[in-house]
């Protein structure tokens, strides 16, 4: 049997590592809740779809009536037919590293998106729905901007490219 001081020393060393394992806890629990903080809640964020993969974007675009000089003759550039809604373009890569535009009607995803990227913070969107997924293209086509990633991995941040 342990004397009394062997006793109190016990406690006070299972104390210290109760006091450890929960401020490690803690610090897990902060971590996701400044993580809620600073992150702008949308569609397709993520939060709510676990079960479809995000998809790393380069850079995106929303094209919208009346947001460039002719919408309609973006559309046809790009083969779909216009929408009061517009269309957002993901840039982003295929099999083997291939550049891709994909144009998908996500666009309350995509404006989520550039808000969070205004503000430095590097997110993705989950997968689009394949009912989303209008058109892919080879190559980065249309107006971008970048990604806070893409804007880093070029060395240019804060850009915008046409």
């Amino acid at each position: 049997m342990p004397t009394e001081l062997e006793y109190l020393r016990e406690i006070e060393r299972l104390a210290h590592r109760v006091t450890l394992a929960a401020s490690d806890e803690l610090q897990r629990h902060v971590t996701a809740l400044a993580r809620a903080l600073h992150h702008y809640h949308f569609e397709g964020d993520g939060c709510l779809e676990e079960d479809r993969p995000f998809v790393r974007l380069f850079g995106a675009a929303v094209l919208k009536p009346g947001g460039l000089a002719d919408y309609d003759e973006t559309c046809a550039r790009f083969g779909v037919e216009p929408r009061p809604e517009g269309w957002a373009l993901w840039h982003t890569w295929g099999k083997a590293d291939l550049k891709v535009t994909m144009v998908v009607s996500a666009v309350e995803t995509t404006e989520g998106l550039l808000q969070n990227w205004s503000h430095g913070r590097s997110v993705d969107p989950v997968s689009p729905l394949p009912s989303q997924i209008t058109l892919v293209h080879t190559g980065w086509l249309g107006p971008m901007t970048l990604s806070p990633r893409g804007a880093r991995r070029m060395g240019i941040e804060g850009q915008a490219l046409s």
